[in-house]
Formats: structure tokens, C-alpha cells, sequence
């Protein structure tokens, strides 16, 4: 660990608050290095970190190291790990450790404390974590370099809010197993279901927990502090439901931080989030509200210390060296030396032991006693049977045969390896096998520790299995006991609409009105559909009416057609966009509640449409122009033909497309043409006013309606587009791009970019390629090679010059043979195609 300190590494503190992107970009910077390792604070995080890695560079690319679990070949570039299990003995290029915040943490920080000063990359190390510790990192790496990350969100205070009337994707945060249970039965009765979520519980258990929520089979999730760190899901709402914790040592007020670690998970990546309290608690004080919203926490005062150069010579010896100062007299303000950990307080109790102490009698067997010591208490509570079990696994590892002895140890999984009980017994025994999944992991400790790293493996799985179905049986399959009853008890329940659509029968919530349609509670569809009987048609029905003529007074930025092709208002759906006869006329298909009355259904419909064609006008309103110009008797057939191919396209199309219309076009019929905003350039006709960012936009929604496909915009104001979607020319040329090769550029800029190469051509035959051109347009050179092979001109080497030439261009037709063909009527004549072209317009 030492030649890890003294390593001349690039450091990095990559410090913000949650979902700013910091582990992503953590892996980005790993993956950029040959070799490279992450410490992270939980198995569950670092499961997901090393299938995420797995998804990219595949299985043998990288290893999996924790307590618990070790997947993948040593000789793996990378190695995902919890921090405890961090291997630092292997030299890597970058090394990296999450939540550098928890140096601070009262059991674990001194893990964390050792590798923020110790563990080191061979070219690179990043530290990862909260700004609170920014100004210890400062004291004591001063050579690292301070990089912050900002919220990609914004984390909103909404104040206090009833059980009931909790927003979808919430979660219920609580600090004990029973107070989690009472929520997870208020909910299952209220809203159909509930996932649940604790520290206590085995990863798979909590994975699958999570599974259900994030597939959206239950709306709502009820957990402890455990969701604060590690779990990414689709929450837009925390509501606490307990301001005050057990921490171990006293029951106190959470502080700041810790509310704005758990609150932090409501909105991902540029989704904003709230948080509130619920359950009648009470408000949060208002400066922890001021401090979570601003991400502005009191800074750490001191980081958790414990020796790490130990003197294994004698127990004695051990003590000493684990109760030493940290060595730097100056540095003893920012670090506090810790004698509390787990195993320390384990060691302390079993030196006590007189037979104990008679075996650690040489440094080999003080070492191996350390190491015992350093075995997990899953249960959390450091119990006199989590005592004896280490006592008699150093007993047997100090036998004659210096093993754990293979019956003893099928005994005790035996008895573990049951599935009968209930929640909390099932829980009891998870925590039992899950320390020898960990001892399983000690290769050494075991005649075949591969045979038992797999039996304790399927124990643990089987008992996750049980346990998360019997959490799904208790808070999400049972139906609401209470509605039922009152629904076989009364003949005619009272039911009220709350101003939010809440629907509720006899005081029981069964759905939500939203925008003109009626959704039931999730997973409770059965049931929201006996509670849906008279008492609830004779409120709902009322309730939707009265939005119908609020939709319809609505002013008109309240009706929102989105990218995806959604009609919203007020942001619940009210309708789609769906293809009419051509792109350029889409119909709207309402999304409305079968309890609404036909001509009220009719009302929508017509409003809507309404609605759609003033959108339509704003955005794209000159292409409209266009489809009356070629309807228009008073303008020339050329004109006509030209302003149908026009609409057509959606407002941009190659001018070979319409050659045979464009080149007898006179002065007149150019001015026409003009004053309908066409601009003909060389290679294509188009409208600039559609390369405005609002028509932009309703094109791409019109080509996503009619493809089918998605139609991704441009960035704005660009004049090229690189890493571009897989759209068609024509689609491409409707958003004002052409493509060359990899790299799309404005139509205006490539007429432009034609017209110079042209005029180029004519002074010399063959020309220099234009840097200048290059980039004045924003492309490269071999991108201006692709545009300039896109507009007649082929590429040339000189020597080591790159040069340009035109290509021979192909022949029009003269003037003359045109006029003749015409007075033939031949059918290849430029103006037997407009007159197809006419004759289709009409």
C-alpha cells in the first residue's frame, strides 16, 4: 500500500450532490485507462457497476470482487469491488472509490479514510462524493484536483402531504422495520401496492423489490435510509415519514445531509424531483428545506481514522498498534482515531477470553485472529452468538487440521436452509447465511471452498426468493380488505372527486382522473372496477364534462403537441397525433374516458383538430401557403408544379426532382416563387423560414407521425450535423440538412459552400482545397472532401496537395428541344411531367 501512496498519480475529487452524473463519469475515465479498479459502497452497486462494464467490454474484460462474491479472472483489466474488498495489491491505471463522504462514517469511515490516503492509480485516481468533505480533501491531498458537479435537476420542496395523496413513482421513507411494514399495509390498501426496501434485506431480495417497482407493477416504494445510497430509480417524489433515527448509539433528528442524501434520489438525470414529509410528521425545518434545495450541507468536520500498519508480532502488539494516533501531529484535527468498529470490538472481546488468548500466541495465529475478527454481522447487532461463532471458527482454523471442518459446516446450513416462516424469520436466516457466503469466500479457511461458496450461494438465493414473495403476499396481492367489505355492506356508497381527480368510494381512493380519461389505482384493477359501480359513475361522470369545457376555454399554450406525438394539457395525455393522407396532415386521436357522453366525445374530437391546425399554421404555416399556390389557377403551371413537390416534401427537395419543371421557370415565375418564400438554389429548392427552431420542431414530430420512426432535431443554430441519426434525405432535407457521407450540412450553407466552388472552377480548372471554405462552413477538411464529392466535384492528389476538380456535369436538355418536345407532346417532355404534377395536385 505504501508504493500506492507514493505514486505520482493524477488526483481527482469529482464532489456534488446525487445525480450529477459523478460515478458515470468516474467509468468513463476508468474504461479510457488499460487497467483499471472502483470501490464502491455496496455489493448491490457494485453488481450493477460490473454488468454495466460487462454490457461494454464484455465478461472477461472485467472482475467482481466483495465479501461475498468473486466473479471473473484476476488477470481482468478491471475489477469492480466493494471498498472493503478493494485488492490493492494489483497495480492499475486508474483507480476510483465512491462516496468518498463516508471517511465520516461511524462504522465503516476509517475503509474509506485509508483509501482516500492510500490507495492510488499508476496514472490516474478519482475520488467520488458529496461536497462536505471538499475542504478535508483540500487539507489533506492538496495536490488534488477539485472538480464540481452540478445537479443535472432540480430538487423541489412540496411540503407536507397525506398518505393518500402521494404523486405515482413515490417513495415513503421510514427508519424501522415496523414503521416500514404499517406504511407498506396503509399503502397496499390505499394505492394497490408497495415494493419494499431495507438494509437488512439480501441484495436479490432488494433487487427484485426493485424490479417490480421500476417495471411499474406497484407506483409506490416504502424503504429506510437504505434507498440514499446506490439505488437509481425512476422516483419523482420522497415524502419522510419519520424525521427522527436510531443511529446506533442515541435516537436523534436526521441531519441536513442526510435528508438531502435520501431526498437526492427523487428525479433522475434531467428529471426534477420533490420531496416533502407525509404521515402527519410535521414540516421539515425550514433550514434543512433552504440546504437540500441549495445542496449547500455544513462541511465534515473530521474524517474516521484507524492505523493501518499493524504489528502482528504479538496480540498485545495488535491492540497497541490499533489504538495508535494518526502519524502526522498536524494532520490529528482532520482525522479521529476510531476503537469502535466491528472488528475491533470483536477482537477486544475474544482477547479477553483466556483460551483465546493461550492460541494467539505467534504472530501467524494474531493474524489469522484479526482476520476472523474482520467476518461481517449481518444481523447488525454484535450478539454474543456472532462471538461464539467466531471464537469457534478460530478454534478449528488452530486445529490440527487448520480447516473449518466439513461436517459442522453442512450442519449449520442445514438448519439454515428453510423456507417455512415468516418475514422477519426469513430475514434472521438470510443474515445467517450470507456471513458463510462471505466465509465461503476465505479460499484458505476450507478443504473445498468452492463446493460451499456454491451451496451457501443457492441457500441465499432460495431464501431471497421466499422472502420477496412473501413481502409481494403481504403489501402488494392482498386486495384492499376494507373497500371489499364496505362494497358487500352498502348498496350505495358515497364517492367525491378532489380537485387533483381523485376519485374515492366511501372514502377509499380507487383512481385518478387525468386530463379526459379515468386511470384505476395500479395493480388494483379488479378491484377499482367493483368499486366503479353507480356511487363512483355518478361523481366521475360530472367531473369529466367539466374538464371537457375547461379543455376547450383552455387558452392556447395550455394544449401541448410534444415530440413524441402526445396532445397534452394541463400534462396529462388527451390525445395523439396519428398519419392522415399525407404528411403534412395528421389527425388527432382523443384519449378519452368510455363514461363520457358522444357528443361531448365529438366536442373534444372537433377541438382538437382545431387545435391541431393552428399548430400546424404557427409552426409551419408557409408550407400551407404553398399547398393553396398549387391549387392556384392564377399562377403558371411551372410554379404550381413546383410549389406541389414542395408540399410533398416538407418543404425542401433536390432540384433534379423537379428539373423538368424548374428550368423553363421565367422571371415571373421566379418572383412567384419568391413570394412564397421558396429559395432555388443550385442543387435544392427549400423554405428558411422552416429552419427555424419552432418549425423545426413540428417537422419532426409530422415525420415521426408518419414514419413511425423517431425523428431526432439538429442541434440548434448549428451549421453541421455530426453522428447523425439514421433518417432519410428526405426527412433530413424537411429539418434543412443534406447529408455527405458522415456529416449533415445546412441546406443554405451547402448551396452556399456550391456557389463558391463554382466560382472557384470557373478562374482555374483545378483549385486548391479550400480551408478557408472549410471553415467558414465548420467542417473539417475530409468533411469538406464528402460535401464537395456531394456537389459535383471530385478530390485530386498533387503531389502531397489535395486539389479539386468539377466533375462534367450532367446535360440538360436545351431550351429549344424542350419547346419542340412540347409542341410534340412527347411523354419524357419536362412539360407532360408538369402537367402529371398538376393534374396530381388537383
Amino acid at each position: 500500500m505504501s508504493s500506492m501512496r507514493q505514486s505520482s498519480s493524477r488526483i481527482l475529487a469529482v464532489l456534488g450532490p446525487t445525480n450529477t452524473g459523478k460515478t458515470h463519469f468516474a467509468i468513463e475515465r476508468l474504461l479510457a485507462h488499460r487497467s483499471g479498479m472502483i470501490g464502491l459502497p455496496l455489493r448491490l452497486l457494485a453488481r450493477e457497476i460490473y454488468d454495466r462494464i460487462v454490457k461494454q467490454r464484455g465478461p472477461d474484460a472485467v472482475q467482481l470482487v466483495t465479501g461475498e462474491e468473486k466473479i471473473g479472472s484476476d488477470k481482468a483489466p478491471y475489477v469492480v469491488a466493494t471498498v472493503e474488498a478493494m485488492p490493492l495489491d494489483r497495480p492499475v491505471g486508474c483507480l476510483a472509490v465512491d462516496e468518498i463522504q463516508l471517511c465520516a462514517d461511524w462504522e465503516r469511515g476509517h475503509v474509506f479514510t485509508d483509501r482516500l490516503l492510500n490507495a492510488r492509480g499508476l496514472d490516474e485516481t478519482i475520488f467520488l462524493g458529496s461536497d462536505t468533505i471538499k475542504p478535508l480533501i483540500k487539507r489533506l491531498i492538496p495536490d488534488a484536483v477539485l472538480i464540481a458537479r452540478p445537479r443535472m435537476s432540480t430538487l423541489i420542496h412540496a411540503g407536507e402531504t397525506k398518505l393518500h395523496r402521494l404523486p405515482r413513482r413515490s417513495a415513503i421513507v421510514a427508519f424501522t422495520a415496523a414503521d416500514v411494514y404499517a406504511l407498506g399495509e396503509v399503502i397496499r390498501r390505499q394505492r394497490g401496492g408497495a415494493a419494499i426496501v431495507m438494509g437488512s434485506l439480501s441484495p436479490r431480495t432488494r433487487n427484485a423489490q426493485v424490479a417490480m417497482y421500476q417495471a411499474g407493477e406497484v407506483d409506490y416504494l416504502v424503504a429506510t435510509d437504505a434507498i440514499g445510497m446506490g439505488l437509481n430509480m425512476d422516483l419523482t417524489h420522497v415524502g419522510f415519514a419519520a424525521l427522527h433515527k436510531f443511529d446506533g448509539r442515541e435516537r436523534r433528528k436526521l441531519a441536513a445531509t442526510e435528508v438531502g442524501q435520501i431526498a437526492g434520489r427523487a428525479g433522475r438525470h434531467m428529471a426534477d424531483g420533490t420531496f416533502g414529509t407525509t404521515n402527519g410528521v410535521g414540516e421539515l425545518d425550514e433550514r434543512i428545506v433552504e440546504a437540500v434545495e441549495t445542496h449547500s450541507f455544513p462541511p465534515l468536520k473530521a474524517l474516521r481514522w484507524r492505523n493501518s500498519a499493524l504489528d502482528f508480532r504479538s496480540l498485545q502488539g495488535l491492540l497497541r498498534s490499533l489504538d495508535a494516533e494518526p502519524p502526522d501531529p498536524a494532520m490529528r484535527g482532520a482525522l479521529w482515531k476510531v476503537r469502535d468498529a466491528l472488528d475491533d470490538r470483536s477482537l477486544h472481546m475474544l482477547s479477553a477470553r483466556d483460551e483465546i488468548r493461550h492460541i494467539a500466541d505467534r504472530p501467524d495465529r494474531v493474524r489469522l485472529l484479526w482476520s476472523v475478527c474482520q467476518t461481517p454481522d449481518f444481523s447488525k447487532i454484535l450478539a454474543e452468538s456472532h462471538l461464539h461463532l467466531l471464537s469457534t471458527i478460530y478454534r478449528h482454523l488452530t486445529g490440527p487440521e487448520g480447516v473449518i471442518p466439513a461436517d459442522w459446516v453442512a450442519r449449520t446450513i442445514d438448519h439454515i436452509d428453510r423456507m417455512d416462516g415468516d418475514i422477519e424469520t426469513l430475514m434472521g436466516r438470510l443474515s445467517h447465511i450470507r456471513t458463510w457466503t462471505y466465509l465461503s469466500h476465505r479460499q484458505e479457511w476450507f478443504r473445498d471452498a468452492a463446493h460451499w461458496q456454491e451451496r451457501a450461494r443457492a441457500v441465499e438465493d432460495r431464501l431471497s426468493d421466499a422472502l420477496h414473495e412473501r413481502l409481494m403476499q403481504r403489501f402488494v396481492d392482498k386486495r384492499t380488505t376494507a373497500l371489499l367489505r364496505s362494497l358487500r355492506e352498502h348498496d350505495d356508497l358515497p364517492a367525491t372527486v378532489d380537485p387533483d381527480g381523485a376519485l374515492a368510494v366511501d372514502g377509499h381512493p380507487v383512481g385518478t382522473i387525468e386530463g379526459l380519461d379515468f386511470t384505476p389505482l395500479p395493480g388494483e384493477a379488479d378491484l377499482a372496477r367493483k368499486a366503479l359501480g353507480a356511487a363512483a359513475r355518478r361523481a366521475l361522470r360530472p367531473a369529466l364534462e367539466k374538464r371537457v369545457g375547461q379543455m376547450i376555454e383552455a387558452p392556447e399554450p395550455d394544449i401541448r403537441f410534444e415530440a413524441d406525438g402526445s396532445v397534452r394539457w394541463q400534462g396529462a395525455l388527451v390525445g395523439t397525433l396519428v398519419p392522415g393522407g399525407a404528411p403534412l396532415r395528421p389527425s388527432v386521436r382523443p384519449k378519452l374516458s368510455p363514461e363520457l357522453r358522444g357528443d361531448l366525445r365529438d366536442r373534444v374530437a372537433g377541438e382538437l383538430g382545431h387545435r391541431l391546425s393552428r399548430w400546424l399554421a404557427r409552426g409551419v404555416g408557409r408550407i400551407e401557403r404553398l399547398r393553396t399556390a398549387s391549387d392556384d389557377p392564377a399562377l403558371s403551371g411551372a410554379v404550381r408544379g413546383v410549389a406541389y413537390a414542395l408540399v410533398e416534401g416538407m418543404g425542401a427537395i433536390r432540384i433534379d426532382r423537379v428539373e423538368s419543371v424548374s428550368a423553363p421557370l421565367s422571371d415571373a415565375d421566379r418572383k412567384a416563387l419568391a413570394r412564397l418564400g421558396v429559395r432555388m438554389g443550385v442543387e435544392w429548392l427549400f423554405l428558411p423560414d422552416l429552419m427555424r427552431p419552432r418549425a423545426r420542431a413540428v417537422i419532426a414530430v409530422l415525420a415521426r407521425v408518419w414514419t413511425g420512426r423517431p425523428c431526432p432535431l439538429p442541434p440548434e443554430g448549428a451549421t453541421t450535423w455530426r453522428d447523425v441519426p439514421d433518417l432519410s434525405q428526405d426527412t433530413l432535407a424537411a429539418l434543412g440538412f443534406a447529408r455527405f457521407g458522415e456529416v449533415a450540412v445546412r441546406l443554405d450553407v451547402a448551396e452556399r459552400l456550391a456557389a463558391q466552388l463554382r466560382g472557384r472552377a470557373r478562374q482555374s480548372r483545378l483549385f486548391d482545397l479550400p480551408g478557408d471554405l472549410a471553415a467558414e462552413a465548420g467542417l473539417k477538411l475530409d468533411e469538406l472532401v464528402a460535401v464537395a464529392a456531394g456537389l459535383g466535384f471530385a478530390c485530386v492528389m498533387e503531389g502531397d496537395a489535395r486539389r479539386l476538380v468539377r466533375m462534367r456535369k450532367r446535360r440538360r436538355p436545351d431550351p429549344v428541344e424542350r419547346k419542340r418536345a412540347a409542341r410534340a407532346g412527347r411523354s419524357d417532355s419536362p412539360f407532360a411531367v408538369l402537367r402529371t404534377l398538376v393534374a396530381g395536385s388537383s
